[in-house]
């Protein structure tokens, strides 16, 4: 009689349960991310097709199938490593413990000259010489593609959308989900008669319903005219990419210049050269807006950070006469460090090469002529430039030379 090799039912059943059990679980795991990845589909925005993909492939910045840095990316903080350390590590103050200290922004009456609101993160309210244009804004209750999940705010917007002026544009420099936000587009979609972008973005309105007539995309180098005052693409050193894809769409900074004022939007950049071009034709600025947050030593090649903030503002020709106003912190944890530590470090480079700067609440308006005032923020610990060095690869020793390097702060 031969002998059978099959486990007896006794055996046969906890086994056959376990492996119902793991594969039913399986399955209601792959429908959850299915579920999740149909909730956020809309907010990954569309790819360029059609001729707007021949443009774009027509694009010195536009290489090998995708927009390029002029200097190589080599530390993009694009790891398994980096992604690890933001969800498990960091400083103990990476968000505020008490309600941030908003201002009420007040912009009802149109200024004369030259005047900015900076309304949390890297949203701007430029207003020069008679025009108003919205800067990257973002409403949304996170930085994220989901409602759900993802960096919330720190603060609730200090304007509500329906007291924003009338806007004669919206400028947006790349399409990252704290700079190009669908709940934002879509409340703002009915109101704004021209979307200046950097090429490709527009497949991203065009889903959203902006009509393609009210889009305009250009290159580095690029203008939209509006009145007066000339919008400007500016070179950036970043990368760009909603979901999958990464580099399908261009990634750029903003200056803005009337006969009398002018003003340059660094937008998300790491430090390059090339901004030196952008303070010989665009320059010199009386009011500079650089990205300081959100920096690390593992992705120094795509965000600036405070030092290379200020060096940034030296070399398009900011100097000790304009005024530098640091953006991009303050609103979202997007980074390892603490939330002020931006602040704190760009008060202790600027004071080291005597650099005019000025830290509004979110909320609060800035001119020319605006003078620092004492930090709002709490004192927390927060690490120097010499404990946590942050420089961009690929960099001429004449750039390296402006970076300033403070080993300390300055006093409260």
């Amino acid at each position: 009689m031969p002998i059978s090799s099959s486990p007896t039912p006794s055996a046969a059943s906890p086994r056959r349960r376990w492996l119902r059990i793991a594969g039913w679980s399986v399955l209601a795991l792959a429908a959850g991310v299915a579920l999740l990845v149909a909730s956020m589909w809309e907010a990954f925005g569309a790819a360029p097709a059609g001729e707007r993909l021949d443009r774009i492939a027509q694009s010195p910045q536009y290489r090998d199938g995708q927009f390029q840095n002029t200097i190589p990316t080599v530390a993009d903080g694009v790891s398994f490593e980096t992604v690890w350390a933001y969800l498990t590590g960091g400083s103990d103050h990476r968000t505020p413990e008490a309600a941030l200290p908003v201002a009420a922004a007040d912009v009802a009456e149109a200024p004369a000259g030259l005047r900015v609101t900076w309304l949390g993160h890297s949203t701007l309210l430029v207003e020069i010489e008679g025009v108003r244009v919205l800067v990257d804004p973002i409403w949304g209750e996170r930085a994220s593609p989901s409602p759900w999940f993802g960096a919330p705010r720190f603060a609730p917007p200090p304007l509500a959308l329906a007291d924003l002026p009338p806007l004669d544009a919206v400028a947006i420099s790349h399409d990252h989900y704290d700079h190009l936000d669908l709940p934002t587009v879509r409340a703002l979609a009915a109101s704004v008669p021209r979307w200046a972008v950097p090429l490709g973005v527009g497949a991203h309105l065009e889903a959203w319903g902006i009509p393609a007539e009210r889009i305009t995309e250009v290159d580095w180098w690029g203008e939209v005219r509006l009145g007066g005052v000339r919008l400007v693409s500016t070179p950036a050193r970043h990368f760009s990419g909603r979901f999958l894809a990464r580099d399908e769409t261009l990634w750029t900074g903003w200056a803005l210049v009337g006969d009398s004022s002018r003003v340059w939007y660094s937008g998300d950049t790491a430090l390059t050269p090339e901004f030196a071009e952008v303070g010989r034709r665009l320059g010199p600025f009386d009011l500079t807006l650089i990205e300081a947050g959100a920096y690390d030593a593992a992705w120094a090649d795509v965000h600036l950070g405070p030092e290379q903030a200020v060096a940034a503002h030296r070399i398009v020709q900011g100097g000790t006469e304009g005024l530098m106003v640091p953006v991009h912190w303050g609103m979202f944890d997007l980074a390892l460090h603490g939330w002020t530590e931006p602040a704190e470090r760009v008060r202790a480079a600027a004071a080291a090469v005597g650099v005019r700067t000025v830290t509004p609440r979110p909320g609060e308006s800035v001119t020319p002529a605006s003078e620092p005032a004492a930090p709002w923020w709490p004192s927390l610990p927060w690490r120097t430039a010499a404990e946590a060095p942050a420089v961009s690869t690929g960099l001429p020793d004449s750039v390296l030379a402006l970076i300033p390097r403070p080993e300390a702060g300055v006093a409260r």
